[in-house]
C-alpha cells in the first residue's frame, strides 16, 4: 500500500480531480491512502514544526518504510525512483510518502526517513501531490513494463 500524508488541504477543485484521477489509475495495482493533516498557521517555525509532527506521528507505524520529501534529499531518475518502490514493497506492506508543511519536516521525523528530492526547486505542497501521485504511477507502470514512460 502507498500512504502519503500530507500537511493542509488541497483547496483547488482541479488539482482534487487530478489526484483523484491518479488515485483510481494507481488502484489497478495498489491501495493508496492520502492522509490530510491540519496545517498550523503560526509565525513560530519550530512550534509550528512540532504540532504539525504530532500530526503525522499519528499516522506512522512500525511497518511503514517512512520516504520523506524534502529539498536536500536524494535525487533520483523515474527509473531509479520504480526501483526503489519495487524493492522497498518486497520488505515492506506500506511505502509512507510524508509532505511537510510551509516549513518543512521536523528533524524527528525526517532521522526516521529516507529523503527523497524531486527538485532544487520549490513547489506548492498541492500540486507537488499530483506531482509525486503521477511519479509512483509511472514506476508502477516501469515495474509493469507497461507503456508509458518514455
Amino acid at each position: 500500500m502507498i500512504k502519503i500524508i500530507c500537511v493542509g488541504k488541497v483547496k483547488e477543485a482541479f488539482l482534487r480531480d487530478a489526484i483523484n484521477e491518479y488515485v483510481k489509475r494507481l488502484s489497478k495495482y495498489t491501495k493508496v491512502e492520502i492522509i490530510e493533516v491540519m496545517d498550523v498557521s503560526l509565525d513560530n517555525e519550530e512550534l509550528v514544526l512540532e504540532k504539525e509532527k504530532n500530526s503525522i506521528l499519528k499516522y506512522i507505524n512500525e511497518k511503514d518504510y517512512l520516504i520523506a520529501l524534502d529539498i536536500n534529499g536524494k535525487e533520483m531518475t523515474s527509473l531509479e525512483f520504480s526501483s526503489k518502490i519495487d524493492k522497498t514493497l518486497i520488505n515492506y506492506p506500506n511505502i509512507c510518502f510524508i509532505i511537510g508543511g510551509s516549513y518543512g519536516i521536523s528533524k524527528e521525523i525526517k532521522d526516521k526517513c529516507f529523503l527523497l528530492s524531486f527538485s532544487r526547486l520549490t513547489f506548492p505542497h498541492q500540486l507537488f501531490r499530483v506531482i509525486l501521485l503521477e511519479q509512483i504511477y509511472r514506476s508502477f507502470k516501469i515495474i509493469n513494463n507497461e507503456a508509458y514512460h518514455k
